[in-house]
This record gives C-alpha cells, structure tokens and sequence, in this order.
C-alpha cells in the first residue's frame, strides 16, 4: 500500500500536492490517510501515522491539515458504459464539442476515465461517430469506445431501435474498428445472432482489432451464452489481447430472465463471473437493480468480477424532460428515463459516484463498491495506470463527504473546474 522509495522536493524541485482523509485503497480504507502526488503521479499513499521516511514525506505530510470530518479519497472513477450527459449525447453529437460537454459532466463528479456507448444505428451512422469519438480518445479526454449493437435480439432490444439491427457482420467490426483508430474497446453483441460465433466471426474480429466482446439484449439459452462465453475466452487467450476476460453487458436489463427451468444468459454470466471468467456490468442505481439484487451479486461473483456502469443518457446532470438516445425518444420523469413510445426503460441518469453511493447504502462495502467502480473496470480496459489510488498510479483522486457526495475532483494531478 505504501511505497518505500519517495523522491520528493528535494530532488525534483517540485511541490508535492498532499490530500489528507479516509484512503480507500484496492485492499481497505485507511481512517487517517495520506495521498501525495507530484505531477501527473502518485507517489506515495499511507497511514498519516507511517509517513516517517524520507524526512520530505514526513515533513509535507506533518504540514498537511486534517481534512473535516468524514472526507474521503477515493480513486478516480471508470465508468465503461456511458451514452453521455449534462444535455449532450455520444450517439447523436455531430461535432466534438458537443461530445466533450457529456464527458466533462462525468468528470466533475468524479468519472476520470469514460469510455463512450453508441447504441444501435446504421452503419454509416456508427462509423461517422466512431471516427467523432476518436478525436476526443486521441486527445486524452475518452478512454474508448463502446458499441452497444447492432448485432442484438430485437426479442430484448430494450432501448435500442430493432429496426438497424443486423446479423454478424465481422467487415462491419473491422470497419468501425478502422474509423475508431484503435479505441474500440468493447461492443455488445448477443451470442445466439448468426455470426457471431464460429471461426471468422465477429468475437474473433472484436479481439483482432483490440475490443472485448460483451454479451447482452439478448435472448439466448445459457448453452448458447456458455458456447460464446468460452469462444471469447479462447480468442482473448491470443497476445496482446486488452484483457483475459469478456464482459456481460448490464447484467439482468436487456436479458431473458432467469427461470429454474430455463436459466438463459443470467445464470450462465453468473457462474462465468463466480469463476473468475467474466466481468459482469450492473447499473446499480436503484431504479434498473434493486438494493437486494446488488448485494446478492456482490456476495455472489465479488467486487473483481463486478463492473459498476451508469448506462448514462444525455438527461444525466439535467432536470425532467424529453431526450434523444439515438433514433429513439426518452422522456425522463422522476429521473427515470424511459422511451416516450413505450416504457421500457432507456439509460440511466445518473454519475458513477451515484452508483457507488447506491451500492453502499445497498450494503456493501466501501472499498468493495469503489473496486468496482475503479480497478475492475480499469482491468477490462487492460489500464494499469488507473483504477486505484497506488504509488505509480496516475494522479486521478475524488474528494467526497461523508455522504459520498463530491468536494472536489483531480484528474492526472489537475483540479477539474
């Protein structure tokens, strides 16, 4: 948890940042707490107790105020299912700009590393925004970027317009892959759509091209899901692959439910996860999982096989109202959003940190919910610069009260306004 060897202002002639407060670690949470950080890194994180050598440490430490009661520190969030927010949405933004106003509204509430969703649309439309998306992922300011579609069941199409759906097309893969410049990094598709498994297709082009398949909207038996889950784990064996392990979108929302005699993708993702072979996303945000459903999962496949996502539309940050996702009209009442024509629910509406609190009041711990809302999902994205508040880390902190509401947020070692 600490590091042994600090080189601080003597030798770099740098002024360390020190952060005093609850520490929430990958392994507990630290009630004094120290976080030091010089540049773009932390380089030393303890017990304000054990910052005793070098004599630098020590003194910058000493300096160092206590924070009020309750504050806490907690790794810069990884959210690795967003469709936008603050009014702007990925799948509908025609420029950057406006593209940079939904990742900037999780940034200020904590969500340091984000990666993208598009949902399903035509194929011209998901390479055009890929190519949109890149620039900002070129520029730092996106971690990648998700596809949600179009190779789903329109039988569990959720949200998503059945309408441009297709079957497993691996060229498409590679095309958007191309237009994405390297930041594709995961797409959802549904394991019983043909084309999607078997040699060539597109859970071997998702892995060619760097992304990790994800499997969700689907209908499919838990044969099928156990067939495609083993597939992507043999394509992801390869060298170079991002990560180990594929991913199961939103768990429970978008699925054929679980039943005792026909357990579908639900039971299949959970035994998967329970093994270490599958990192599972929920949206733990009380409206999409219940406070029981959460814990159970926790207590289940735990934190390291458990991605926390938002699902986050363009209303994330804004008041009630009508919203775009895509083709598809939301209205969001209540802060639920739902599709105006219809009512299946449609996105989140909510920060990562909303989650994490969610997860918490749900029972789990602190540290636990911070995991996966931090290193798992770091881990999926084959990061090993983030995800955690670690000597050698990247400087990505959140300053929260004790109600895990944010103070304030740094990201790479600057304070976001």
């Amino acid at each position: 948890m600490t590091s042994p060897e600090v080189t601080l202002p003597e030798a770099t002639g740098e002024i360390p940042v020190v952060l005093r407060g609850r520490v929430v670690t990958p392994y507990q949470v630290v009630d004094d707490g120290a976080v030091v950080i010089e540049g773009t890194t932390i380089v030393w994180v303890g017990a304000v107790a054990s910052a005793t050598a070098p004599a630098a440490l020590a003194a910058v430490v000493a300096a160092t105020p206590a924070p009020a009661p309750g504050t806490t520190l907690l790794p810069g969030l990884i959210d690795l299912h967003n469709h936008g927010g603050g009014g702007a949405s990925f799948p509908d933004a025609t420029t950057v700009d406006e593209a940079r106003r939904a990742a900037r509204e999780h940034l200020a509430h904590g969500t340091t590393t984000l990666v993208a969703s598009l949902v399903t649309a035509d194929a011209r439309t998901l390479v055009t925004r890929a190519a949109l998306l890149a620039d900002l992922a070129d520029a730092g300011e996106l971690a990648g970027i998700h596809l949600e579609g179009p190779f789903l069941s329109p039988a569990r199409r959720g949200a998503q317009n059945p309408a441009d759906m297709l079957g497993g097309d691996p060229e498409l893969v590679r095309r958007i892959a191309a237009a994405a410049r390297g930041h594709l990094v995961t797409m959802t598709i549904a394991p019983e759509v043909a084309g999607i498994c078997g040699p060539g297709g597109v859970i071997d082009a998702l892995v060619e091209v760097g992304a990790i398949p994800s499997f969700g909207h689907t209908d499919a038996s838990s044969e099928q899901v156990d067939t495609a889950i083993a597939a992507a784990r043999a394509a992801l064996a390869a060298p170079g692959a991002r990560s180990a392990r594929p991913t199961a979108t939103h768990l429970f929302n978008g699925m054929r439910p679980l039943h005792h005699r026909d357990p579908g993708p639900i039971a299949s993702c959970l035994a998967a996860a329970g093994r270490g072979e599958l990192v599972v996303e929920l949206i733990a945000d009380g409206t999409h999982l219940v406070p029981g459903t959460i814990r159970a999962v926790f207590d289940l496949v735990g934190a390291g096989s458990i991605a926390l996502v938002t699902d986050a539309m363009a209303a994330a940050g804004m008041p009630d109202g009508t919203y775009d996702l895509g083709p598809m009209r939301v209205r969001v009442a209540d802060g639920v959003a739902r599709l105006a024509d219809g009512d299946a629910i449609a996105g989140g509406t909510a920060h990562l940190l909303d989650v994490v609190r969610c997860v918490v009041d749900s029972g789990v711990a602190l540290e636990l919910a911070v995991l996966a809302a931090s290193g798992t999902p770091a881990g999926v994205l084959g990061r090993r610069d983030v995800g955690a508040l670690e000597a050698g880390r990247r400087a990505d902190v959140v300053e929260v009260d004790a109600g895990l509401r944010p103070l304030r947020v740094l990201r790479a070692g600057e304070w976001v306004a």
